[in-house]
């Protein structure tokens, strides 16, 4: 049987990405049924929620989910749509996965390292107010019970993989009550997986060692503003956000996620690189058992990325969003070295 698995349109670039996605899914003979969903601002533009409970039905019952970076009408005015969606759907960790693509040039080479991050607190739980005009107070929110769920998931993970050990990422030296019973629950946690080496690094510090000596890590775990911010600087060190992949995890529910997209003011009609969304398709269906298909395309990105053909603009190239994929389908049943 077909699986399905609901597609979440957020808009802007991921409107030329997931006709990219389709045609190269398509080519490459992988089976998945799309049920899909707008959300964010093409939902609001059509009089909807922008997060329809629809469409929180359906990932609900599907239980996996696609989706590409939900976009804004007004930032100032509606919440971040994207973590809105973790919230409602009950997500409360996400993993990004830090590997170089074959082909796209990077700071570093055979990194293979696990950024896993508590989605549910931290400063992100949004929680300010304006104790005076021109003094503003946010609250980092931290608890036992989301710690101890974010780091079970997180050995468990290692465990599965078999990763020997495990940095808990932190600033506990400073916020010794925040932080501290964040590093606490790491401890009590790492007892119980005695095969997992576990260790410590204040987030000043591990930025410095991810840009001097990254093949240390093997698995990064860390609170929600930290893990935001090293995500990034992780993608940086393999080639951007084409490399970039993030998968959310709740209780039975998984979504695949583009972290990356923008307007298509800002890109122009068709332009969009559409590897940003392509990166998790694959991990999405490496999951549905159809790895075969999987490493099919990831062999054809890679013979584009490294013959530099049909590329688009942000890989300096001059290509559409389309004829990056006629390239990449082109490739798919070619063979020999990349």
């Amino acid at each position: 049987m077909t699986p399905q698995v609901v597609f979440i349109q957020g808009g802007g670039a991921g409107l030329d990405q997931e006709a990219a996605l389709r045609r190269i899914f398509e080519a490459a003979g992988a089976q998945v049924h799309w049920l899909v969903f707008e959300a964010g601002q093409p939902a609001l533009e059509k009089g909807l929620p922008p997060i329809p409970p629809a469409l929180l039905h359906a990932v609900r019952q599907c239980g996996i989910a696609l989706k590409t970076k939900l976009l804004s009408p007004d930032p100032e005015r509606y919440p971040n749509f994207n973590i809105e969606l973790r919230r409602q759907l009950g997500l409360y960790v996400s993993v990004r996965p830090l590997r170089n693509v074959p082909g796209l040039p990077a700071r570093f080479r055979d990194l293979d390292i696990l950024l896993v991050r508590e989605i549910t607190e931290d400063l992100y739980s949004s929680i300010e107010h304006e104790i005076v005009p021109g003094v503003v107070q946010s609250l980092k929110i931290v608890t036992a019970t989301a710690c101890r769920r974010f780091f079970d998931f997180t050995f468990r993970l290692a465990r599965q993989q078999g990763r020997k050990s495990v940095h808990c990422i932190h600033k506990a030296n400073i916020l010794k009550l925040a932080d501290g019973l964040f590093l606490d629950v790491f401890r009590q946690t790492a007892r119980e997986y005695p095969e997992i080496q576990a260790k410590e690094m204040i987030v000043d510090n591990c930025c410095m060692q991810l840009v001097s000596r990254p093949h240390q890590f093997e698995v990064l775990a860390t609170g929600n503003l930290y893990g935001d911010l090293l995500s990034d600087l992780g993608v940086g060190l393999i080639g951007g956000i084409s490399a970039a992949v993030g998968i959310n995890h709740g209780d039975g529910i998984r979504v695949y996620e583009a972290i990356h997209g923008a307007s298509r003011q800002r890109l122009g009609v068709g332009r969009a690189n559409p590897l940003p969304l392509l990166m998790p398709a694959l991990e999405l269906l490496t999951e549905l058992d159809q790895g075969d298909a999987a490493a099919r395309i990831r062999k054809a990105i890679a013979r584009v990325l490294t013959k530099r053909q049909a590329l688009t603009p942000d890989l300096g190239g001059t290509a559409t969003t389309q004829q990056m994929a006629d390239a990449i389908i082109a490739a798919l049943d070619k063979t020999g070295e990349i």
